[in-house]
C-alpha cells in the first residue's frame, strides 16, 4: 500500500498550496456528523492522500468544511438522492457516487438499487479509477 500512496503523492497536481490532511480529531468529528463509522481503509485514505489533487475526480475530504468535497455535505446529497444510508460516498461524479461499504468494498451508484461492489478496496479504486481520471 505504501508504494501506491507514494505513487498517488507523486501524481499530486495541487501545486504550491495543497490543502491539509485531516487530523484524527477531525475524522471523529465527521463520523459523529454522519452518524456512521468510517471503514479503516477510508480512514487511512483520508489520513494519507485526501489532500492530493489528481485527475478529474475529486474524492471526499474532511479537513476543510468549506470545500465542495466535504464528506458530510457530499454524504447528505448522496443520501438525499437515494444512496442507501449504510454506504459512505467517497467521490461524487455528477448525480452519481462512488461509495464504500462498511466492509471496505467500493461500488458505483447511479440511482439504481443494484449496488454490487466493483473494487475490493479504496486503494484498488484509487489506482484504477481516480488516478486514471
Amino acid at each position: 500500500m505504501q508504494e501506491l500512496i507514494d505513487e498517488i503523492r507523486a501524481a499530486d497536481q495541487s501545486g504550491a498550496y495543497p490543502s491539509e490532511l485531516p487530523t484524527e480529531a477531525q475524522l471523529v468529528e465527521v463520523e459523529e456528523l454522519i452518524l456512521i463509522p468510517m471503514p479503516s481503509d477510508l480512514r487511512a485514505f483520508q489520513l494519507t492522500v485526501s489532500n492530493v489533487i489528481c485527475g478529474s475526480l475529486e474524492p471526499v475530504t474532511i479537513s476543510d468544511p468549506y470545500l465542495h468535497t466535504y464528506l458530510p455535505e457530499v454524504a447528505a446529497t448522496a443520501w438525499s438522492l437515494g444512496l442507501p444510508r449504510e454506504f459512505i460516498p467517497i467521490c461524487q461524479n455528477g448525480d452519481n457516487f462512488y461509495f464504500i461499504s462498511q466492509e471496505g468494498e467500493i461500488g458505483y451508484w447511479q440511482g439504481q438499487e443494484d449496488l454490487v461492489p466493483e473494487w475490493d478496496t479504496i486503494w484498488d479504486w484509487a489506482s484504477e479509477v481516480w488516478m486514471q481520471s
